[in-house]
C-alpha cells in the first residue's frame, strides 16, 4: 500500500498555546458556553454520555438501541474538522466528554495532549475486523491501543455522471480541462482537497513531501484556481451537486455521493489513476471521563455487528465498516444495502480496493507545519 505506517508525524511542535492559537483560528474561541456543563450531578450521573463527534453520530437511527439497552442518553457536541475538535477538547473543563469521535490521522496530537485513556484490545471486538485493520497504525501507540476504528471510506473524485463518462476520469487531469472550468468545487478542508491535488501531482505518499515536493505541489494547487466553482461546507457540497454549481469535486467520497444518488441526483466516485485517501474515523474514551465503564460500552456496542450494520447504512451518511462480523450481518439482514455499499463478501468490494496499493491513509503533514498547509489552503481560496 502507498502508505507511510512507520514514520511518526512531528508533533513536538504543538504546545497548549498552539492549540489555543488554533482554535480562535477556527473559531470556536466564544464556544464554552456551548460545551456540555459539568456540575456535580452531571458528572455523577451514569444516564449522560457526552460524546464529541462529526454531526450526525448521535442519529437515533444508530444509538438509539443503545440508549433504550442501557437506559441513557447520548449527548452529542458536534464539530467540524478535527482542528475545531482539538480546540474544544483544549477549552472544556475535564469531565466534559467522555468519549470522542475523531479521524485517525488526529490521533498523534490527541495522545500528545494526553487526552486518551488507554484501552484494553480484550474488551472490543477486534477479532471481528478484517485482518487488515485489527491493529491499524494510527491507532497504536508503542504497542497500547487508544482508539477503535469504526467506520472508513475513500475520498477520490466525485462527479457528475450526466456531464462525465468514467473513462474520462482516470486521471486528476481532467480537473485542468477546459470543460471543467468554472465547475471544479472544493470541500472547504484542507487535509482532504490537498491530499488528492497531491496524489495527482505524483506524490505516492501525499502527505510526507520534502521542500521540494510541497512547492511543487503549491504552484500545482494555484494552478486550479480558476477552475473553481466554490468553496464549501458539508451541506453546501450536497447543494452544490444538486443545483449542478459544480460538476466535479475532488477529495470527497462514498459518503456523499452514495447518499445523492439514492435521492436522484445524478453523480458518481472514482479512484483516478494516481489513488486516492482513506478517511477513518474511530471512537476514543477521554481520559477525564468519569464515565469510563458507560464509555467503554458504548464503543463495544458501536463495533458490534449490529451497531456496524447501524453505522454502515445511517440514511444521510453511509459508510464502510471494518467488521467482517457487521458485513456477515449486512449481507444477511440487507442484501441489497451490502450491494449498494459494495461490502458483498463473494463479489468485488472496498477491501479489494484497500488491497489494491492505490490507497494512502489521510494522515497530517509529517515534514511541514499545519499551519503551513493552512496558509496555503487560504491562500488558494483567496487567490
Amino acid at each position: 500500500m502507498n502508505v507511510k505506517n512507520d514514520k511518526a508525524i512531528n508533533m513536538s511542535r504543538w504546545s497548549r498555546r498552539d492549540f489555543l492559537k488554533l482554535g480562535a483560528a477556527v473559531g470556536v474561541g466564544g464556544v464554552a458556553a456551548s460545551l456540555p456543563s459539568v456540575s456535580m450531578a452531571d458528572s455523577g450521573s451514569p444516564t449522560v454520555l457526552n460524546y464529541l463527534a462529526w454531526p450526525g453520530n448521535a442519529d437515533p437511527y444508530v444509538i438509539g438501541e443503545f440508549e433504550k439497552a442501557h437506559n441513557v442518553k447520548v449527548r452529542i457536541k458536534e464539530y467540524v474538522g478535527g482542528d475545531q475538535m482539538l480546540a474544544l477538547l483544549h477549552q472544556a473543563p475535564p469531565g466534559s466528554f467522555d468519549v470522542v469521535m475523531a479521524d485517525a490521522e488526529y490521533m498523534h496530537l490527541l495522545k500528545q495532549g494526553d487526552f486518551l485513556q488507554k484501552l484494553n484490545p480484550d474488551d472490543y471486538p477486534l477479532q471481528d475486523f478484517w485482518p487488515e485493520f485489527q491493529k491499524f497504525p494510527l491507532h497504536w501507540f508503542d504497542g497500547d491501543l487508544y482508539s477503535v476504528m469504526t467506520d472508513f471510506g475513500y475520498l477520490g473524485l466525485s462527479y457528475n455522471t450526466e456531464l462525465y463518462r468514467p473513462e474520462e476520469l482516470e486521471s486528476y487531469d481532467v480537473l485542468w480541462d477546459k470543460k471543467a472550468k468554472g465547475q471544479v468545487g472544493f470541500f472547504d478542508f484542507y487535509l482532504p482537497s490537498m491530499g488528492c491535488v497531491s496524489l495527482s501531482a505524483g506524490n505516492t505518499a501525499p502527505f510526507d513531501l520534502s521542500s521540494a515536493q510541497f512547492e511543487a505541489l503549491n504552484k500545482k494547487l494555484m494552478s486550479l484556481r480558476g477552475q473553481a466553482s466554490g468553496f464549501y461546507t458539508i451541506a453546501d457540497i450536497f447543494s452544490s451537486f444538486s443545483n449542478r454549481q459544480a460538476s466535479l469535486i475532488p477529495g470527497i467520497g462514498e459518503w456523499i455521493t452514495l447518499g445523492l444518488r439514492e435521492s436522484g441526483v445524478p453523480v458518481d466516485t472514482v479512484i483516478p489513476k494516481e489513488g486516492g485517501l482513506q478517511w477513518t474515523e474511530s471512537m476514543s474514551i477521554l481520559k477525564t471521563s468519569p464515565k469510563q465503564d458507560l464509555a467503554r460500552k458504548f464503543i463495544q456496542w458501536t463495533t458490534s455487528p449490529r451497531g456496524q450494520v447501524l453505522m454502515a447504512t445511517k440514511p444521510d451518511n453511509k459508510k464502510s465498516i471494518p467488521s467482517k462480523a457487521g458485513w456477515e450481518l449486512l449481507n444477511k439482514t440487507m442484501p441489497d444495502e451490502a450491494q449498494l455499499l459494495r461490502m458483498q463478501l463473494n463479489a468485488p468490494n472496498v477491501i479489494d480496493e484497500y488491497r489494491s496499493k492505490k490507497i494512502a491513509y489521510r494522515q497530517l503533514p509529517s515534514n511541514q507545519s499545519i499551519e503551513a498547509w493552512n496558509d496555503l489552503w487560504t491562500d488558494f481560496k483567496s487567490a
